[in-house]
């Protein structure tokens, strides 16, 4: 392992991890449910019939994945919080401003995908008898798990710049002292 660089095998993790989730928000997207409306000619009722609902397993495999690959980086990194102290600098700080930019991309994502997993997965099936003259069968607003896709991207950008400046921070070394061994300040004894 170079000095400063991080491990490979955990860069290659968090991206594929990370591609993956894409993969399924893109999936979910395109997978939507969509409604058709329909009328019961025996009750006089409309309701609603959907088309399969894949795209909510896309959304949760997504949220599953995104979250692994946050839970990875994580446990390896301590969470910043544990483990070795960050060396003063600019990695410090770097490191700070990504790891606080990664997690609100990553709840973004996450709220994205599990509220638009949640909502593809609600159906209205019986919603009134005939006289319904503005009926609409319910379903998720295009664009929700495109921009938990979008957040995906930026949350997995985030996580591998935190990482590596991370790992520049914990093993930068300190500056050293100037290891002197005659008194600077003029403190010598009187003969």
């Amino acid at each position: 392992m170079g000095e400063g660089k991080g491990s490979t095998l955990v860069h290659l993790l968090v991206v594929v991890l990370s591609l993956v989730a894409f993969g399924f928000a893109i999936a979910a997207e395109r997978r939507r449910s969509v409604g058709t409306v329909v009328k019961d000619e025996i009750s006089n009722a409309t309701y609603c019939v959907y088309n399969s609902d894949v795209a909510t397993g896309y959304g949760v495999g997504a949220f599953l994945f995104l979250l692994s690959g946050e839970s990875l980086l994580m446990g390896v990194t301590k969470c910043m919080c544990f483990g070795r102290p960050l060396a003063p600098g600019s990695e410090r700080a770097w490191s700070i401003i990504y790891f606080v930019s990664s997690w609100l991309t990553f709840l973004v994502a996450e709220a994205c995908l599990i509220a638009g997993a949640t909502r593809n997965a609600y159906h209205t099936k019986y919603r009134g008898m005939i006289y319904a003259q503005n009926f609409s069968c319910e379903t998720l607003r295009k664009g929700v798990f495109i921009a938990a896709a979008v957040f995906v991207v930026a949350t997995m950008v985030l996580n591998v710049y935190y990482y590596m400046y991370f790992t520049k921070a914990t093993t930068t070394k300190p500056a050293h002292k100037a290891n002197r061994t005659n008194p600077t300040v003029g403190m010598t004894g009187y003969a």
